[in-house]
């Protein structure tokens, strides 16, 4: 099996995922399982690592930069994310939780998933791991307003944020529920 075609069964596995956050697959969606199949297997076939150290750090770092503008360009064009990205969007809609937190923790379970079943992590799969969350809350922070109130991201970046948590302690004083002196009937 390739690597593209790994990434497609993965990709519809995670498409299982979607149905308690209630995501809808779009055409973008079915085109992200195909197109990055393919792709992958294409440009593995003629392109080939660079042997210079600082060459392959570079490709490394600017591959994860662009695949967060990627992301937060894909998403916006409103035509259905992809599986993976489905699976953060639909996640950050439904508990409010910033993008970065949410994208970083699918990451991270996956880098170890990858690991307990035999899998290599290394200096790239580290950093995309610990770096793609951010980059990406960072793209959609630098991108002007009006732009996102009309992408695909609107309806997710408006969902209902979490209620503060109030913290109480021996220096904060405690809210106190309002308490009724007679029974009601």
């Amino acid at each position: 099996m390739t690597i593209g075609v790994a990434s497609a069964v993965v990709g519809v596995a995670v498409l299982l995922a979607w149905i308690p956050l209630r995501n809808k697959p779009g055409v973008g969606t079915v085109a992200n399982v195909v197109v990055i199949a393919v792709t992958v297997d294409a440009a593995l076939s003629v392109l080939h690592s660079p042997q210079s150290p600082p060459a392959r750090l570079a490709l490394m770092l600017g591959a994860v930069l662009l695949n967060a503008v990627a992301t937060v360009l894909y998403v916006g064009a409103g035509l259905g994310p992809g599986p993976r990205d489905g699976l953060m969007t639909g996640l950050v809609a439904r508990s409010g939780l910033s993008v970065r937190l949410v994208r970083t923790t699918i990451e991270a379970a996956v880098l170890a998933a990858g690991w307990l079943l035999g899998g290599g992590v290394g200096v790239g799969t580290m950093v995309y791991a610990l770096g793609i969350g951010p980059l990406v809350q960072l793209v959609l922070r630098v991108t002007p307003g009006s732009v996102m109130a009309r992408s695909g991201w609107a309806p997710i970046l408006a969902a209902p944020a979490r209620a503060p948590r109030v913290e109480c302690g021996t220096m904060v004083r405690c809210p106190t529920l309002p308490m009724r002196s007679t029974p009601t009937s």
